[in-house]
C-alpha cells in the first residue's frame, strides 16, 4: 500500500513537471529569423552593370552559391514571428559572363517594408498579411469604376520599359 501511494505521487510529480514543459497560452515565444536579412533599400541599391563584389559590399555573402548556377546568387530569408506563421522569402541574382548584375528575381514588394508587412504593424505603406489573405482569395472581378478597376485598367495599359545598363567603369585611372 505504501508503494502504490510513492508510485502515484511519484507519477504525478513527473507529470507536472512533462506539463511545465508544454506551452501555456501567453507564454512569451521568441522571433526565429535565419538567412541574409534583405532589406528593400538592399535591393533598391541594385543596378545593372555592378561587378560581383559591388553587390557582394551592397548584399553580403549569399547564402547559396550552387556550383551547378554559377551565376546566379541565392538569398534566402525565413521569420517565425512568436511562434506564429513561418514566413520565407528569397532573392536571386543573376550575372553575365563578365560577372555584372544583368537581373534578379524574387519575393519582395517595391516600397513596402516587409518586416511592417509580416508583423502586421500598420505602416502608411504596408498592408497587415491576415487582411491581404481574402483579397486574394476572392477571384470576383473588380466592379466598373472602382478603385480596382482603375488601377488593374492602368496595370494593363503599361507598356515595358528597358532598363538602361551603365557603362562600365574603367579600371585605371589616367
Amino acid at each position: 500500500m505504501q508503494n502504490t501511494k510513492l508510485l502515484l505521487s511519484s507519477l504525478t510529480l513527473v507529470g507536472l513537471f512533462a506539463l511545465a514543459g508544454c506551452s501555456f497560452p501567453g507564454v512569451y515565444k521568441i522571433d526565429i529569423q535565419q538567412g541574409n536579412v534583405v532589406t528593400q533599400d538592399m535591393i533598391d541599391q541594385l543596378k545593372p552593370g555592378m561587378t560581383r563584389r559591388q553587390v557582394r559590399f551592397i548584399m553580403g555573402n549569399p547564402l547559396i552559391t550552387d556550383t551547378f548556377h554559377a551565376k546566379r546568387w541565392d538569398y534566402l530569408y525565413s521569420i517565425q514571428p512568436g511562434g506564429r506563421q513561418r514566413f520565407q522569402e528569397r532573392v536571386s541574382l543573376m550575372f553575365d559572363g563578365n560577372d555584372q548584375l544583368i537581373g534578379l528575381a524574387g519575393d519582395f514588394m517595391p516600397g513596402v517594408s516587409r518586416d511592417q508587412a509580416i508583423m502586421g504593424e500598420d505602416g502608411n505603406t504596408s498592408v497587415a498579411p491576415q487582411q491581404q489573405q481574402p483579397q486574394q482569395q476572392t477571384d470576383a472581378p473588380a466592379k466598373p469604376g472602382s478603385l480596382l478597376d482603375q488601377i488593374q485598367r492602368e496595370v494593363d495599359a503599361a507598356e515595358p520599359v528597358p532598363v538602361p545598363i551603365p557603362e562600365p567603369l574603367e579600371s585605371s585611372p589616367q
